[in-house]
């Protein structure tokens, strides 16, 4: 008698042999038991699981008649030994039909098949079509099929077979009952495997029947077709090193050693390792595959510890894991796993695959060095990192010599300030220079007796640089001042009066902001020269038919036209020319104030009325109006008159 491989000699043959499936078997005997048959079942899972083996299971249920040959319904287990249940055994049933939908997947079949399915069967209860790789039929031969299937005799039943059962059409699955399998799980095969073996007076080892359980992937056939093969290579006992160099895979350790030197960093080794693997002959896409597989058990170790279900592996690779694990955090495992998989998917198609395998590792051992994002904001760096933050990046103010007390004098501004921390500074938090006492930046000078020599000027030249050199505080804050928590305004802003020196100004916070040197016509002149020269002249022609002058330190230009006019002439591009040639001429940040219709009337302060008309003008000389536009700054953009609504 020839040989029959272990996968077709110990197929399961009744519903209490088939493991790893017990929720398709316990529904199939309840439905036999009750009687409760369907006319349509489809059977969908990983391969090697056992869907074409339950369906001859069934079909043999459904047509058994017992030891003795009187049986008059279908059985929860089929007895095995009735004609029967041989013939179908031995696949040669005249009323069970076994068809490979891959070379059977066309119309003219499933006519034929629809043809002979009108007639009973010639000795057994059910007329069964077992259709294997379904999911291959054609949509024309499922169509041809669809009447058959939704009312078929009453002694007709389909089984279909597939591992894609998304390719079946919706309306065949709608008609049928679908039962999803699932991957066996580690243990089961190890079980089955070392029952298997003690049959077959093989002997094996623990770890080399693990490594066959692994390779298997799931799949009962396929880690018994690899046990044929081992057993067939061995002389004697069946070690896990035969078997390793049976599927192909890396010595025993070698992915350990290699997830070691990425956790120092040290590609050298990583390389090395690497070379010797090829040069034995080992495949980069089977070790790329063996990496993730152990990256993703290192990460289950991690997570859920190294004795949860969730690792499928012998306890020696158990303690692998589990020893790497402790060398990652759990997001570099899962960078690392990431990394693998996009190599080990590139290995499927590039060329130079060993280029490919020793860039992702390389990548691994230098992802080593990566620091989290948090960490960094934080600011809990490791030890030899520099901070950074907002004072290492802000530009430090050059010290001058220290003045005599108890004069305070502020420090020399920086070199190079940005226009934007510039114009921050000179506003201060609420949009005016910082006039508070007793915050650290512009201070005021305190007020002194005639007689008391404690507060004399210092001499010209002591803790200065120039003679004729200017201090300005309030106007022109050095940027580099320490930002402090903004203050409430106060109702009252002291007065301080400049303290002159040899030739030396200092005007403090406080005080009335210095007058540009610069007269408002001949501003306005270049304001309007360097907008016509950059291309605007409507804009340039309006700007200077318009009256200049200065609110507060500010430029503004009062136009004779109406507010839409100055709105469509000066657009964005206008207006940024303008308030950069009026920042040039001043040589400080500056902000051109632009407003419409004819001449103030009735402004406080000299100033020109933003609107006309006697809501305006009346909201304009309110004394809490003035004051909030002294201290803010602010502007009148909009006046609802309640009164007249009335």
């Amino acid at each position: 008698m020839s040989y029959q491989v272990l996968a077709r000699k110990y197929r399961p043959q009744r519903f209490s042999e088939v493991i790893g499936q017990d929720h398709v078997t316990r529904t199939l005997k309840n439905a036999l038991e009750q009687e409760r048959l369907a006319h349509g079942y489809i059977f969908s899972g990983h391969r090697g699981i056992g869907k074409t083996t339950i369906a001859r299971i069934l079909a043999m249920a459904l047509n058994c008649r017992g030891i003795d040959g009187k049986g008059e319904k279908p059985v929860t287990e089929p007895c095995g030994e009735c004609a029967s249940c041989t013939e179908i055994r031995a696949g040669n049933s005249v009323d069970v039909i076994e068809i490979d939908a891959a070379t059977n997947r066309g119309i003219d079949e499933i006519r034929e098949l629809r043809e002979g399915a009108r007639y009973r069967p010639a000795r057994d209860r059910y007329k069964i079509y077992i259709l294997d790789e379904a999911h291959q039929i054609t949509d024309a031969a499922f169509n041809a099929l669809l009447k058959t299937l939704e009312e078929p005799p009453s002694h007709i039943v389909f089984m279909m077979a597939t591992t894609q059962p998304e390719d079946i059409p919706q309306t065949i699955r709608s008609r049928c009952q679908h039962f999803s399998f699932h991957a066996v799980k580690f243990e089961q095969i190890l079980a089955q495997l070392r029952d298997l073996a003690g049959r077959e007076n093989i002997a094996a080892d623990e770890d080399a029947l693990a490594l066959l359980a692994e390779a298997g992937d799931g799949s009962v056939r396929d880690a018994l077709s690899i046990l044929d093969q081992a057993i067939a290579s061995s002389e004697g006992t069946l070690t896990a090193e035969t078997v390793r160099q049976l599927v192909g895979a890396a010595p025993s350790g070698t992915v350990e050693q290699v997830m070691r030197a990425v956790s120092e960093s040290d590609t050298r080794t990583v390389l090395q390792l690497v070379d010797r693997l090829m040069t034995e002959g080992h495949s980069p896409v089977h070790f790329a595959r063996e990496v993730v597989r152990f990256l993703r058990n290192a990460l289950m170790a991690k997570v859920a510890g190294a004795d949860s279900e969730l690792l499928q592996v012998s306890s020696d690779e158990r303690a692998r894991a589990a020893g790497i694990a402790e060398l990652f955090s759990e997001e570099d495992l899962t960078r690392h796993l990431q990394i693998m998989l996009r190599t080990h998917g590139d290995l499927g198609y590039k060329q130079e695959q060993r280029f490919h395998l020793e860039l992702g590792l390389v990548k691994m051992a230098h992802a080593q060095r990566l620091l989290p994002l948090e960490q960094l904001l934080s600011g809990a760096l490791p030890v030899g990192v520099p901070a950074a933050g907002p004072t290492a990046l802000r530009p430090a103010a050059r010290q001058t010599s220290p003045p005599a007390p108890p004069i305070r004098r502020a420090p020399e501004p920086p070199r190079s300030i940005s226009p934007f921390a510039a114009d921050s500074a000179r506003k201060g938090p609420f949009g005016k220079p910082e006039m508070s006492a007793d915050a650290p930046g512009p201070r005021a000078v305190p007020q002194s007796s005639p007689g008391d020599s404690s507060t004399a000027p210092t001499p010209f030249g002591q803790g200065s640089t120039s003679g004729s050199e200017a201090v300005i505080m309030g106007s022109a804050a050095p940027a580099a001042m320490p930002q402090t928590t903004p203050q409430p305004p106060r109702p009252a802003i002291a007065q301080a009066e400049p303290v002159l020196a040899e030739g030396k100004a200092e005007v403090v916070p406080g005080a009335a902001p210095a007058q540009p040197q610069l007269s408002p016509e001949d501003l306005g002149a270049a304001i309007s020269s360097a907008v016509e020269a950059a291309g605007h002249p409507m804009a340039a022609s309006l700007l200077s038919g318009g009256r200049w002058f200065f609110e507060g330190s500010q430029p503004a230009v009062q136009l004779s036209a109406s507010d839409f006019t100055v709105k469509m002439t000066l657009g964005a591009e206008p207006l940024k020319v303008a308030n950069a040639a009026a920042g040039q001429a001043l040589g400080r940040p500056a902000k051109l104030k632009i407003s419409g219709g004819g001449e103030a009337n009735g402004a406080p302060n000299g100033k020109p009325a933003r609107k006309t008309g006697a809501s305006t003008s009346r909201v304009a000389e309110d004394p809490i109006v003035q004051k909030m536009q002294e201290v803010f700054g602010a502007e009148i953009r909009t006046v609802i008159d309640y009164q007249n609504k009335k």
